[in-house]
């Protein structure tokens, strides 16, 4: 093992373990507190925790029914899709079992639902994210997923998981009642969000597309001015039937407002369509990087 793959994998380790940590607070500290089932293992857990504050003092203990639940799930994973499968995420695994048996029951809900969906779903969505950049998950309904969707091809896991989670869900609103319920709809929305802005670094751009009989002046000062590549594209009116350039470039979000003000200033006339992009690998942008 060379010495850059070994720091990969020390960095990889400590995002899991940072990560489960956050996650465990978020899902002890808020969700626990006030009863929202967001899905998942985890949400299982806070409804077995409170199905047995009868049998049991304070309940079984969220980490042990994660860490139960997931042993049988991951035998039948390692024995489908083998070990590459699992890799990582055993790890992850462990470390949130961990993590929400030995966190205090630190109450920061503030017996309110509304920031406890937008705080939770928040504190939730960054320690998944940390999880997926290290290419980990932490087990529970997606594996689940995963293992169903080996028999069952015609569905895609997102799908599987769909119905699992919101299976969860539906019992956690028997359990804990209906606003519990709304709240972690609202819950997971804002850690999906969370989780995706953290994966992606939050590092949106723009492509923009721009139609103008003065394409070449417009790409040179672009060049020039804004230091970005530029395409050309042939393109043709179909209701003129003139043959035109199209230009395509990507830029950062800090520099549409100029782009627009450059082709204005070049072109009045000129169309402009402008796009979100999601994700831009290359120079000048995200440095792609091998494993």
């Amino acid at each position: 093992m060379n010495l850059l793959n070994k720091r990969s994998r020390v960095v990889d380790a400590a995002l899991i373990i940072v990560g489960t940590l956050i996650m465990g607070l978020g899902i002890k500290c808020i969700y626990d507190q006030m009863g929202m089932v967001t899905g998942g293992f985890s949400g299982i857990a806070i409804i077995a925790r409170k199905l047995t504050e009868t049998l049991l003092p304070g309940g079984v203990p969220l980490g042990v029914t994660n860490l139960i639940l997931n042993i049988p799930v991951f035998i039948l994973a390692y024995k489908i899709k083998g070990k590459q499968f699992i890799g990582k995420t055993i790890l992850a695994t462990v470390f949130l079992s961990v993590w929400l048996s030995v966190l205090p029951d630190w109450d920061l809900s503030q017996g309110d639902f509304v920031l406890s969906a937008i705080f939770g779903g928040a504190i939730a969505g960054v320690g998944m994210g940390l999880v997926l950049l290290a290419k980990a998950t932490t087990g529970g309904t997606d594996m689940v997923a995963a293992i169903i969707q080996h028999k069952m091809k015609h569905y895609s896991i997102v799908q599987i998981m769909q119905v699992i989670d919101g299976a969860v869900v539906v019992i956690g609103c028997y359990i804990f009642g209906l606003k519990a319920a709304l709240y972690a709809i609202v819950a997971i929305l804002i850690t999906t969000k969370v989780s995706d802005a953290i994966m992606e670094g939050m590092k949106y751009s723009k492509g923009v597309y721009i139609i103008s009989e003065h394409s070449h002046e417009i790409a040179k000062e672009i060049f020039k001015q804004l230091d970005r590549g530029v395409t050309g594209l042939a393109a043709k009116g179909m209701y003129s039937g003139n043959e035109k350039c199209m230009l395509y470039c990507v830029v950062s979000k800090k520099q549409i407002v100029e782009l627009k003000d450059l082709v204005n200033g070049i072109d009045p006339k000129a169309f402009v369509i402008v796009s979100d992009v999601r994700e831009v690998l290359g120079e000048g942008f995200i440095e792609y990087k091998e494993d």
